[in-house]
């Protein structure tokens, strides 16, 4: 996750460098429930409103609670699927609080109302997502359910109500682009808390609509806008929490614009994104799904290392051997290509890998979301891509 307000914040309020500082665990998405209440065009999980079979028992999540605690885990994001259609849901979220864990909530939204939004209040979430996909008609065709966005929005309201913190979570594709605007102005209208903007990744139904992705151009438009949102705001004195993922390209993009902006503050800020360090996949970040398997990331689902039946999520986590993970963790990575000679590869670590290995067959080819000119990244024109193309390549593969 790439904290675009902070690193604002210290080119408009410079402070002390603070030497880099490593996770005692990785961060761990949890997929509790695939079952969902709609079937979103750009799901991972590729959920549907039904039953899957083989899903840990409540007993089980339990006791792999009680491993992430020993493991030092940070924080963990429980999702789905829905999560609010698991039972127990709110028993773990608890469980999960008296831990000392850092416990966030990623949902749809639409289950979110007044029969159950005291019980989501009083287990203390640390921060509530809800996934917005552009405004309501276009929201309402990517979510494929009528009434999706109004429902979303009015949990937004009760959480607000409720003092929880709340985000709205927008993936961009080319269908919501020229809506990110009226999506900004929501958060203002709705004081919202944070704003997570996430770069599509082909996994799941998200794989099968690659095509659908902001093209580069588009992509470079919508960061440097997000960019001049956030300075604007900033300036006023509002500090709403911006932040991005999936596209670990916005860390040397960011230190573009503020090469332009802040130039007196570049240098400081190019040693902050280092030591941010970029994708940390199979690093910093990990994921449970809703079986039990333990993969590098969300976006991995069809690379597993383990079960949390098997084995405890750390012993997996800490002793594999697995040759994508140990390449996940060497520095620098076994990239190919573009990715290899760039001259950012200490900020973002290759960005993200899934990509190149939809596209290619091979996860250490050069990252086809990199939304970088080879001029800017400094290597050679030869094979130069155009950037205000779609990715082409992508509308052939299938699942």
């Amino acid at each position: 996750m790439f904290r675009v307000t902070r690193y604002i914040k210290t080119l408009m309020e410079p402070t002390p460098l603070a030497p880099a500082r490593k996770p005692p665990g990785p961060v761990v998405i949890w997929n509790l429930i695939r079952r969902c209440n709609l079937t979103c065009k750009h799901c991972y999980t590729t959920s549907a409103d039904i039953d899957f079979a083989g899903e840990l028992s409540t007993a089980e999540a339990h006791a792999v609670l009680n491993d992430l605690q020993g493991f030092r885990v940070p924080a963990l994001i429980l999702s789905g699927g829905e999560p609010l259609m698991r039972p127990d849901i709110f028993e773990l979220s608890r469980r999960a609080r008296e831990l000392g864990i850092y416990t966030g909530l990623s949902t749809n939204g639409t289950l979110i109302n007044a029969s159950n939004i005291d019980e989501i209040a009083d287990i203390g979430y640390d921060y509530v997502g809800i996934s917005i996909d552009g405004l309501e008609a276009t929201h309402d065709v990517i979510r494929q359910r009528q009434g999706a966005f109004r429902e979303s929005m009015h949990a937004v309201k009760l959480c607000k109500e409720c003092g929880i913190k709340v985000g709205l979570r927008f993936t961009l594709t080319q269908q919501n682009y020229e809506q990110l605007g009226d999506i900004l102005a929501l958060l203002d209208e709705h004081n919202v808390d944070k704003f997570y903007l996430s770069h599509l990744n082909y996994g799941g139904r998200g794989h099968r609509h690659g095509k659908h992705d902001a093209w580069h151009q588009m992509t470079r438009d919508a960061m440097t806008r997000l960019f001049d949102h956030c300075r604007a705001e900033l300036a006023r004195g509002v500090e709403r929490e911006y932040v991005t993922g999936n596209n670990d390209a916005d860390g040397p993009f960011l230190l573009m614009w503020a090469r332009e902006h802040f130039p007196e503050q570049a240098e400081e800020l190019e040693q902050r994104l280092t030591s941010w360090g970029g994708n940390a996949s199979g690093e910093n970040i990990a994921n449970i799904d809703n079986l039990g398997n333990v993969h590098p990331d969300t976006f991995w689902w069809d690379h597993p290392l383990g079960n949390v039946r098997d084995q405890p999520f750390s012993a997996i986590w800490r002793d594999t051997q697995d040759p994508l993970m140990l390449g996940f963790r060497k520095r620098p990575r076994p990239l190919k290509g573009r990715c290899a000679e760039c001259r950012f590869l200490d900020i973002c670590n290759g960005n993200t890998r899934v990509r190149a290995w939809k596209v290619t067959g091979d996860p250490w080819e050069e990252d086809p979301g990199c939304y970088l000119s080879n001029a800017e990244i400094g290597v050679s024109e030869a094979g130069e891509r155009r950037v205000a193309a779609p990715y082409e390549s992508i509308q052939t593969i299938e699942l």
